[in-house]
């Protein structure tokens, strides 16, 4: 191997180095660039995972327990008004009167589902995150008692307004 071909191939090796070194640095970034919203108080966080409603109150959780579009806030909304954001792994709570609501998830799409509330009951919305066009896309699933709070034990209380 002449001395030419000896620098021209250290230098095609650094060059790769150096592109594997900036390929493995941009995955890291895009690992640790999650959405974040403002958090909801630990102790509030604590009770609500007791899973206890007083009689005369439905309470609502939309829980969000997937990594899926982590770099995405969704707002939601009840009944066409704004009730606070969600990110990968987090819930909302909400307690509702009794009778028909509307949850809305805004992502890409608009998903909604509504709910009929009755006093006494504990609702558990899922809000799935599915890849999209441009983006994330959710869907609102309402699920059984042992579904959801299992996803709402895994995931912390954003805030909600």
């Amino acid at each position: 191997m002449s001395l030419e071909n000896h620098y021209s191939h250290q230098s095609l090796k650094k060059e790769f180095q150096m592109k594997k070194l900036l390929a493995v640095t941009v995955l890291a970034l895009n690992l640790v660039a999650c959405a974040s919203v403002n958090m909801g108080d630990a102790k509030q966080d604590a009770a609500l995972k007791t899973f206890t409603i007083a009689s005369d109150k439905t309470g609502v959780y939309i829980y969000r327990n997937e990594s899926m579009g982590a770099a995405i806030k969704m707002d939601v909304e009840l009944d066409g008004k704004p009730i606070g954001q969600t990110a990968a792994n987090t819930y909302l709570y909400k307690e509702v009167t009794a009778g028909k609501h509307t949850f809305t998830s805004k992502a890409e799409n608009d998903s909604s589902i509504e709910v009929d509330a009755k006093p006494g009951t504990l609702l558990y919305i899922w809000q799935e995150v599915k890849m999209g066009f441009m983006g994330a896309r959710s869907k609102l699933q309402l699920v059984d008692q042992v579904q959801g709070q299992k996803g709402v034990s895994e995931t912390r209380l954003a805030a909600s307004k």
